[in-house]
């Protein structure tokens, strides 16, 4: 084979590597806005039975604790419990949390640091008394009314895990660059876990608003600081036979920070997270899902390996551009047809969504200016190469009103 057959099938091969995702987003997003919105199988009169306990982890949160509480307590029973773990904190999160309501407990271990952890030490302390469906909610939310029934209710029918539609929303006043953000979350997480569901998907799990049935989440792998916990803890269950599903009725929102540095930590976090998953577990998930021919399993990873939707454009512009030299010094043209093509589905499935969903968040100039919103990340997926996160680290927030 001569060197320049070598590189047409390489370069086809990196062409094809990046349809796919291409190809997944876009039918998600075609499914959610041309089918009716997808309601979690959840009858009108069903009435909630299960003894539901809600899980708040908290890291120096004293600044948004009381409001998040707040949105909580009206929608808890007589036989429901809000237990707040303060873990690691140098603030009056925990003294906040008890006068707002909740019941507290500190933790205190600054060598396992991570949301996990505090995650498996509340999900440990409510051993003793167990509730039927245990939710997760960061502590930073804000439940809308209504959210825990619909959640505890789903998943208790369906004996899986139901995650809840989490929204952020960009501060006020919020730059170019923030409304934008807003508009790929809103995609990321409305709009690609309806299209998901109309095609009988499961989805991500997001990291609050979470719901699981007791047995499931008390021999669930928890104590980590795995960057995106929540990730890895969806397709555990995936790959146990229990994919989560999206119960879009029951609404969680929060906001990003307005401190540059907030932001940047906080999606270094998410996207260098993301990106290692996609590389390191869904290649042994796809493998494990066809050999035991699970379709649940299979679509949970097909979905996963999109990734953020910048990333997606950096790399697909990359290939563009890259195999139309080649094609100009006289290599293969399919290559540079597969990524066209692909990066024409990503161009008709932004502007689908801005339509559907967007209108309200940026206007069509300023949704002209992705390209530049994109290039902005190119030092995140740098970083990736050079100095990739491993550890968690918190978000720095900011004081703000909700």
């Amino acid at each position: 084979m001569s060197p320049s057959s070598v590189i047409d099938a390489a370069l086809l091969l990196l062409a094809l590597v990046a349809l796919l995702p291409a190809v997944i987003l876009f039918a998600e997003v075609v499914a959610a806005v041309s089918r009716p919105p997808h309601r979690a199988p959840v009858a009108p009169g069903d009435v909630r039975s299960a003894r539901l306990a809600v899980l708040m982890p908290a890291h120096d949160e004293a600044a948004d604790i009381a409001a998040t509480i707040g949105s909580v307590l009206p929608q808890l029973g007589p036989r429901d419990r809000l237990l707040v773990v303060a873990d690691n904190c140098s603030d009056d999160t925990a003294a906040l949390a008890r006068a707002a309501g909740a019941e507290v407990i500190e933790r205190r271990d600054p060598q396992r640091r991570g949301k996990g952890y505090a995650l498996d030490f509340g999900v440990r302390w409510l051993e003793r008394d167990a509730p039927d469906v245990l939710v997760m909610v960061d502590a930073d939310c804000l439940l809308a009314a209504g959210a825990l029934e619909c959640l505890a209710v789903c998943s208790a029918a369906s004996a899986r895990p139901a995650q809840a539609l989490y929204l952020m929303h960009a501060p006020s006043p919020a730059s170019i660059g923030q409304r934008i953000a807003a508009f790929a979350w809103l995609v990321k997480n409305k709009l690609r876990p309806l299209g998901a569901a109309a095609l009988g998907w499961p989805c991500q799990l997001m990291g609050t608003g979470m719901a699981f049935p007791w047995p499931l989440i008390r021999e669930a792998r928890l104590a980590s600081s795995h960057l995106v916990e929540d990730m890895q803890l969806g397709l555990d269950l995936a790959e146990a036979g229990a994919a989560p599903l999206f119960c879009p009725d029951a609404l969680v929102t929060s906001t990003f920070p307005s401190d540059a540095d907030g932001t940047r930590s906080q999606r270094t976090r998410w996207e260098h997270g993301h990106l290692s998953v996609i590389a390191t577990v869904a290649p042994r998930l796809l493998g494990r899902a066809l050999t035991r021919r699970d379709g649940s399993l299979a679509a949970m990873v097909l979905d996963l390996i999109v990734p953020p939707l910048a990333a997606l454009v950096l790399l697909t512009v990359a290939l563009v551009l890259l195999e139309a030299v080649w094609w100009l010094l006289g290599g293969s043209a399919w290559p540079l047809v597969l990524s066209a093509a692909g990066l024409g589905l990503l161009a008709v499935a932004v502007a689908l969504a801005w339509g559907r969903e967007g209108r309200a968040i940026v206007s069509l100039p300023e949704l002209l200016g992705l390209p530049l919103y994109v290039a902005g990340k190119i030092p995140l997926y740098l970083r990736l190469l050079t100095r990739r996160q491993v550890e968690w680290v918190r978000t720095k927030r900011d004081e703000r009103s909700r």
